[in-house]
């Protein structure tokens, strides 16, 4: 039912765009209210406006923090005209009946962006303006709310067709709208509490795009030198911190080395000397214009080894001073010193055509102690403990993935391929390419073989135990094949997509 809009309450910050409106609605008699500087635009529009102060009988007050505060402002707003009740109230206090909302909010975020001061930037907290919003929002069966400016076109378009009414579901969209317009407001006001900054970003993955960074770094990083870390610098840090949250300090040091979210390089060893060297012997290739992460002090020697190669970012828990000073030469490097960096977000959201997804991080990280044996031949302890290295790589790699890894290092992975096959076939050739001896390696999948030919492939490269979650119908085929030729394999029961 199209509802026609008689009065209409404006309140709004900018007032770009606001003319056309305000004129279309007293060409329909329409009564308008407002308070200050809007009320004054209106005037000098020589357009009649009725001053909010004389509805409630009290002025704005306490510095402008208070103007629209009111029953007889939000009475008018939320009655409810089919209830004789409310009707009854609203003729018993003489509050005037209000058919549109028009308001913006305080420019928060544009004041924080602008560096303002913590008092500027609380000042700029909207409380009536948001207040407005959600009482109109809310009435929306008899009031019709438009709380952005990028709205004021399509409504003086409806406002017109509809010859000064409006439909139901028009007056649902634009609270829906608005509600969207709060909430992003709330979101923005309670990052600034959580130190949560927004800071703009050069360009997003391609120069052409936009882009920025909502969040607080600090609580997981001192930045010590080096540029502004990019978008694709965040990707792949946050790829990096991922992948070396699954390791345990205190089981040795672990290098990580990442390339456009994948790892290229990984190892665990008793110095942090020796798991750089075999970090990077996974793959030197892919290791230039890479992010490097440890979980180690970085000492002198392995300062002057990662010294030679041109990477983006580095990360460690501390640097020995003559470590730092060999490092900081290169002032475009961005040397990180990580804090606690088991703060990361574990909700994870993704946008998805034109809704967003929101899941649970995979924090399932499988030990030996989960793993199934499911064929005559057990895995060796070593092979175990490849197994455990093997399915923490494979958690953090793209899918289709195949990992494949051997004493603490990986060799080689296949990854982001359309089929399993094909990503295994991939890691084979890589570690050949690298020289490394794939007999009595361990081959790790994010998903479960549909058939053998994975197994059958990775036998003939000389790897012998393989860790899968299983739950195919077609898992006896492989679990067969193994049982032929003497070869491990474990399931898991859980799968590691990641895409």
């Amino acid at each position: 039912m199209n509802s026609p809009i008689r009065s209409a309450l404006i309140s709004v910050f900018y007032k770009d765009g606001l003319e056309p409106i305000v004129k279309a609605l007293h060409q329909q008699n329409v009564t308008l209210y407002s308070t200050g500087g809007t009320r004054k635009f209106i005037e000098d529009l020589g357009l009649p406006c009725v001053a909010v102060e004389d509805i409630t009988g009290y002025p704005s007050i306490l510095g402008g923090r208070v103007k629209t505060l009111h029953p007889k402002v939000f009475g008018g707003i939320l009655a409810r005209r089919e209830l004789q009740s409310d009707m009854q109230e609203i003729s018993q206090y003489e509050i005037p009946l209000y058919d549109l909302v028009i308001v913006d909010l305080y420019p928060f975020a544009q004041t924080v962006a602008d560096g303002g001061t913590e008092q500027e930037i609380i000042e700029k907290i909207d409380i009536g303006g948001v207040s407005l919003i959600r009482a109109a929002a809310k009435n929306h069966a008899h009031c019709c709310i438009i709380a952005d400016k990028r709205e004021y076109t399509q409504f003086l378009s409806d406002f017109q067709n509809g010859n000064g009414s409006l439909s139901h579901d028009q007056r649902k969209s634009y609270a829906g709208k608005a509600f969207a317009v709060t909430a992003q407001y709330d979101g923005q006001i309670a990052d600034w509490f959580a130190g949560h900054t927004t800071t703009p970003l050069r360009y997003g993955e391609n120069p052409h795009q936009k882009a920025h960074f909502t969040g607080n770094l600090d609580e997981l990083f001192d930045k010590i030198q080096g540029k502004e870390l990019s978008y694709n610098n965040l990707l792949d840090v946050d790829s990096a911190v991922n992948l070396l949250n699954e390791f345990n300090e205190a089981e040795g040091s672990t290098f990580v080395i990442i390339k456009h979210n994948n790892a290229c390089g990984v190892a665990t060893r008793s110095t942090v000397l020796q798991s750089w060297t075999d970090a990077l012997a996974c793959d030197p290739v892919s290791a230039f214009g890479g992010i490097l992460a440890c979980n180690h002090a970085i000492d002198t020697e392995t300062a002057q080894q990662i010294n030679g190669l041109f990477f983006e970012v580095l990360i460690a828990p501390s640097y020995s001073d003559e470590a730092l000073q060999l490092l900081s030469a290169k002032t475009n490097r961005i040397i990180l010193r990580s804090k606690d960096l088991k703060q990361v977000q574990q909700t994870i959201y993704r946008t998805a055509l034109n809704g967003t997804l929101v899941q649970e991080r995979d924090n399932a990280t499988e030990t030996s102690a989960n793993m199934t044996v499911v064929t005559n031949t057990v895995p060796t302890e070593q092979e175990y403990k490849d197994l455990e290295f093997a399915v923490k790589l494979v958690k953090q790699t793209k899918s289709n993935t195949i990992v494949l890894t051997k004493n603490g290092q990986l060799l080689a992975s296949g990854t982001g391929q359309t089929s399993r096959v094909d990503a295994l076939v991939q890691a084979i050739d890589k570690a050949n390419k690298f020289g490394f001896d794939l007999k009595g390696a361990v081959m790790a999948s994010d998903a479960f073989f549909p058939f053998p030919d994975c197994v059958e492939i990775a036998d003939k490269a000389g790897i012998t135990a393989v860790i899968q979650p299983g739950g195919s119908i077609k898992d006896q085929e492989s679990i067969n094949y193994c049982n032929d030729h003497n070869m491990a394999m474990v399931t898991t029961g859980i799968r590691h997509f990641k895409h």
